[in-house]
């Protein structure tokens, strides 16, 4: 009855299998390129591509950090990014997600409590890279502490 209150989670779990795992206690400096899923829970410094014939995904754990760009298909956080993000498919962002850099997405999916300082690009070709629609990236921009405007009267 007076237990802490657990707020229904938006995003759903994945089961998905990681074939390489970076641990909480692993630093990594330089460039990763994956051609199977990778989770991170330790710290990359340096960008993260999964080759795009792969149908791989990226996992942050809530204790890893990224300082680099990340291009995959499939993105899950927990944890910080520090960079850009550009992904063909789709972004998960869980509660304790934090990322400053812009994000690239598919489809997003983003829990209360996430946080993000950048650009949201909305890529409407399904093609990983910087997107554009009609030679115009599509942006998705946060509005926050901005009075709306009072409703036109008759």
């Amino acid at each position: 009855m007076f237990g802490k209150k657990h707020s229904p989670k938006i995003v759903r779990s994945t089961d998905e299998s990681f074939e390489t795992i970076i641990g909480q206690s692993t630093e990594i400096h330089g460039q990763i390129i994956a051609t199977q899923s990778l989770r991170i829970d330790g710290s990359v410094t340096g960008d993260i591509r999964v080759s795009q014939t792969a149908h791989a995904s990226v996992a942050i754990g809530l204790t890893g950090v990224v300082q680099g760009d990340i291009h995959a298909q499939r993105l899950i956080v927990g944890g910080r990014i520090n960079g850009n993000v550009f992904v063909s498919e789709s972004v998960e962002l869980h509660d304790s997600a934090d990322i400053h850099g812009d994000i690239t997405y598919g489809q997003i999916s983003i829990e209360p409590g996430a946080k993000i300082n950048g650009r949201m690009v909305t890529q409407a070709n399904g093609q990983q890279g910087e997107p554009t629609t009609g030679g115009q990236p599509t942006l998705l921009q946060s509005v926050s502490n901005q009075a709306l405007p009072a409703p036109a009267s008759d």
